[in-house]
């Protein structure tokens, strides 16, 4: 769920490889989906390729979004930045899905339900067992729980005069719990979907208006915990990828100095274990071969950009990752209706399918740069604003943000 950042200032500066890394994440995922369907003769099953661009994109979410929180030290201004920073494209790709939803029908996961309605409008669409119109946002559910979780976490500790700590190792403790005694989710119903909506407006409202800050982080904080453990269509790998996250977190306290990376290490060997035993399996790419692989070329290609940090990466590397958002939600519906003016490929000639591989390619870099343009730069502007006339209006207790996510 990427989670992607701006250019420019960012970019240029010392944190142009998360923007690398995010790029890489996207092209992974989009590889994923579009080898299957193109070019099949090169897919690999050795590792993950789209669990692979996940896991990356998760942990430099992990990395950045509870320092953005910090350096903000205003919630509302946190959340300002990121409502705008991820709807408009998302409710782009939702009403494009929709608009052509008569002639490509939706994936059959989604379901013609009212429900179905505060599951998108909230993101927790995997949390709360509801199909996504687009079929990567099932990673967003994760990214949004995320973010809950950071919030409370940050809000009610701060306001009590304690530290925050990322709980890695206890959130990796609950996947392997979760995978052992977990045959399914506990929970489930369409009136779901309706709570969770009105607990999300209604907190994120106090947040924004500053008001009941610590009742309404505390209440947003422990939904999320609470539909991550009882109603995540998979709860083990639900809390699985949240403590990647909060890996990712653990890291940069290391690197501020303000702990250790035992926590990493710790979370590590139990995200690994988590599927061994779990009887909520069934993937391939949850074989143990597989799935130890797969985290570790995530983990491998998180440090070799932490290595490279102080250096100048290549400008179309960093651009990608600007850009890596757009290609991220965009390029599945884009592959659907790709295949239905092409006809099936699978079968093709490899030098038919490898020419398609391009195009496709081609298309959706640029789709995902006129979208960027035009869709969210124009939200992340609108944020900027919002944020400065808070400000202004109110001025925070410490400078703001310079690292975006």
């Amino acid at each position: 769920m990427p989670s992607g950042g701006e250019t420019g200032r960012v970019t240029a500066g010392r944190l142009a490889w998360l923007d690398a890394l995010r790029g890489l994440g996207a092209m992974a995922v989009f590889g994923e989906h579009m080898i299957p369907w193109v070019v099949p003769s090169v897919r690999s099953y050795q590792f993950s390729l789209g669990i692979y661009g996940v896991l990356v994109f998760f942990l430099v979410s992990g990395y950045i979004i509870p320092t953005s929180l910090r350096r903000h030290d205003d919630p509302g201004a946190f959340w300002i930045g990121r409502l705008s920073r991820l709807y408009p494209l998302y409710l782009a790709v939702c009403a494009l899905v929709l608009a052509v939803a008569p002639w490509v029908p939706p994936r059959p996961t989604v379901v013609a339900d009212p429900s179905a309605v505060p599951a998108h409008a909230t993101m927790l669409l995997d949390v709360l067992g509801v199909g996504g119109l687009a079929d990567t946002m099932w990673t967003l559910s994760y990214e949004m729980v995320f973010y809950l979780l950071v919030t409370a976490l940050y809000v009610v500790p701060s306001r009590a005069g304690r530290s925050y700590r990322a709980p890695a190792v206890p959130l990796a403790l609950g996947a392997v719990a979760a995978g052992l005694l977990l045959a399914g989710p506990p929970l489930s119903g369409t009136w779901l979907p309706w709570v969770a909506g009105a607990v999300f407006a209604a907190g994120l409202a106090c947040l924004v208006a500053g008001r009941y800050t610590v009742a309404a982080a505390g209440a947003l904080g422990l939904t999320a915990l609470g539909l991550l453990v009882l109603s995540s269509r998979v709860p083990w790998f639900g809390l699985a990828v949240v403590a990647v996250m909060f890996a990712g977190t653990a890291i940069r306290r290391w690197e501020d100095g303000e702990g250790t990376l035992w926590p990493v290490a710790a979370t590590a060997a139990l995200v690994v274990l988590a599927p061994v035993t779990a009887v909520q399996v069934g993937w391939w790419w949850v074989r143990p071969d597989v799935w130890i692989l797969t985290i570790a070329l995530a983990a491998a290609t998180f440090a070799g950009g932490m290595a490279l940090r102080g250096r100048r990466l290549p400008r179309a590397l960093v651009w990608l990752g600007a850009v890596s958002y757009s290609v991220y939600l965009l390029h599945h519906p884009l592959l659907k209706y790709f295949v239905e003016l092409t006809g099936d490929l699978r079968a093709a000639p490899l030098h038919i399918q490898l020419t398609m591989a391009a195009l496709f390619t081609t298309a959706v870099l640029l789709a995902a740069t006129v979208t960027h343009r035009l869709v969210e730069r124009p939200g992340q502007a609108l944020g900027r604003r919002l944020i400065a006339r808070r400000r202004a209006t109110r001025p925070a207790p410490s400078e703001p943000a310079t690292e975006t996510a």
